[in-house]
């Protein structure tokens, strides 16, 4: 591509990247040493896995909780709002920006995944990718298992049902749930 950016401008402006270039590699290797301490850290050290998460994410709010194991790609492209607590095994691919809310309620195992890859086979093959943002809103509770698909915007107030697939943005206030997620009642 006749580009004068870097991979990492490319990256944060959502356009196609190469995600194995040195400088994001750099960054996604600080990133997995810092999860790598957070998951390895006594869990009864909340200071100090507090102090971890507040090194590796763009945003950890006051009285916010996420409960190792942790895992993501970048980190600063992460905010997690106050109050809001995420039970084991979150997956944040933060290669977009991903904004989580005040007051927000995670269950394991969740992913919000902003990736996405070319479908044409030869970018793909050369390993071209891009992302879309994610954004939870205010007081939503995600169910154990929920996957969080690239571009979607979860609307205040919004729970989703465990093991759902949220592909498409959900307006505020309803339960939603499936695969694909789908509106079954408002709230």
């Amino acid at each position: 591509m006749d580009d004068d950016r870097t991979m990492r401008e490319r990256m944060l402006a959502g356009d196609l990247y190469i995600a194995d270039d040195p400088q994001l590699g750099e960054e996604s290797r600080r990133a997995l040493g810092l999860a790598h301490r957070i998951n390895t850290t006594d869990p009864t050290d909340a200071d100090a896995i507090r102090a971890l998460f507040g090194e590796l994410l763009g945003l950890y709010g006051e009285g916010a909780e996420i409960r190792p194991p942790f895992r993501c790609d970048y980190g600063y492209q992460t905010s997690f709002g106050a109050r809001s607590f995420a039970n084991f095994g979150l997956v944040v691919l933060d290669v977009a920006r991903v904004t989580i809310g005040e007051d927000v309620q995670i269950g394991p195992n969740v992913q919000l995944l902003t990736a996405t890859h070319p479908l044409e086979p030869g970018p793909r093959r050369d390993k071209w990718e891009a992302a879309e943002p994610i954004t939870i809103g205010d007081n939503v509770w995600l169910g154990g298992g929920v996957i969080v698909c690239p571009g979607v915007t979860i609307g205040a107030d919004t729970v989703v049902g465990a093991g759902s697939v949220v592909t498409k943005d959900l307006p505020a206030g309803v339960v939603a749930v499936g695969s694909p997620a789908r509106v079954v009642r408002e709230l």
